[in-house]
């Protein structure tokens, strides 16, 4: 069906969506336990939204559209509480990070929703290795101009998410050696990567989208894994790149840090968005998996090499002015924090070291993500 009209949206609102993991209390095993659990929270009002993901060791929450990072912040902990209390009745432990890390991928269960069997079925057995957690952000435009313009803008800025949220290091038992090894497993499907460089709605509808439709590769935008794509139904720029963080407290800051850059950006305080900008892109994409806060990046237009934790400090400085007109120090003094402290690929090594094992680790990252706002940034300095 052809491409939907871009929808109108309030500028710089925001909405967070968060894959989650749910642990055998017992094993700290993936647990294939999303039909009990989305029947129990269904009984009562819900905060946001709560929905199944491709196999029955997830689920997604989402939040409400908000305006400003406190709101966001209060759903995001009132929607955790509610699905711990949850948790505890069915022995199930919930907690996030992009990679559980020992699950064995042909153990998993494809959900029975339609959308995801057809998944299942052309992807084979990668639809079950996507069992992997992921944060979206979703940021309000204009127009499907701004929507694009903001797209190809933050191209430079994807480093910074990846290694600000990346939480995935173990995969099958081992370290990999990657701050983020989930977004490898998103690499290997076929129309993931980098939008086309368009920046006006209507080539992007006539030129591109309807030509793909047309091959019958994609029926709509939910066909591509971009790292950031448009959604025209709900007006918005979707960020995909981010692993689950371990709080909740670390997903908020990190919407309020992409609703203040979106709003920099569109004052034009950068050069404008170039194709040959995407020419590092890939590199610094990887850097920022490999090495996280300690990797380097090639700056797309200057083409000097920038430690990414200094690249970060310089933008958050920068974006000073559009957080307290947003509401949103608090999230960027939360980031700054994090630059200093280490993130949650640092916390994961540290309690594998601590305690001895990839269940103990599994157990750290259930307790955190019930922790208070306080105790997040606990967290050994590198």
């Amino acid at each position: 069906m052809p491409l939907q009209p871009f929808s109108q949206s309030a500028a710089l609102s925001m909405g967070v969506e968060l894959e989650l993991q749910l642990v055998s209390a017992s094993d700290y095993d993936l647990s294939p336990a999303s039909p009990d659990m989305l029947d129990l929270l269904g009984r009562r009002p819900f905060p946001g939204n709560v929905t199944p993901e491709i196999t029955e060791s997830m689920i997604e929450i989402n939040s409400s559209v908000q305006t400003a990072h406190g709101p966001l912040l209060q759903q995001l902990q009132e929607i955790r509480d509610l699905l711990v209390v949850a948790g505890k009745r069915l022995n199930v432990g919930v907690c996030g990070g992009g990679t559980h890390p020992f699950q064995r991928w042909n153990e998993r269960r494809i959900y029975a929703k339609p959308r995801f069997k057809e998944v299942s079925a052309l992807y084979g057995y990668l639809a079950k290795q996507f069992t992997v957690f992921g944060q979206h952000v979703h940021i309000g435009c204009a127009s499907g101009d701004d929507a694009l313009f903001l797209l190809h803008s933050l191209n430079r800025f994807v480093p910074h998410f990846i290694a600000l949220s990346a939480s995935s290091p173990f995969i099958q038992g081992s370290d990999t050696l990657f701050n983020s090894a989930r977004l490898n497993s998103v690499f290997a499907f076929p129309l993931s990567g980098r939008a086309p460089f368009l920046l006006d709605w209507s080539s992007f509808e006539s030129d591109y989208f309807a030509h793909m439709e047309h091959t019958g590769v994609v029926k709509s935008m939910k066909d591509f894994y971009w790292d950031i794509r448009p959604k025209p139904e709900y007006g918005t720029i979707e960020l995909r790149v981010c692993d689950t963080p371990l709080t909740v407290e670390r997903a908020a800051a990190l919407a309020g840090y992409l609703q203040a850059l979106c709003a920099w950006l569109l004052d034009r305080n950068e050069p404008p968005p170039q194709e040959r900008d995407y020419l590092v892109y890939n590199y610094n994409r990887f850097q920022a998996c490999r090495f996280g806060l300690d990797g380097t990046l090639v700056h797309p237009q200057r083409h000097e090499s920038i430690v990414l934790r200094e690249d970060i400090l310089t933008t958050l400085r920068k974006l000073e002015p559009y957080a307290r007109t947003l509401g949103s120090s608090a999230a960027l003094d939360h980031i700054y924090q994090v630059t200093h402290t280490g993130g949650d690929a640092h916390y994961l090594r540290t309690q594998f070291d601590e305690r001895g094992s990839v269940e103990g680790m599994v157990a750290a990252a259930i307790e955190r993500f019930q922790q208070s706002p306080a105790a997040d940034l606990r967290a050994n300095p590198d």
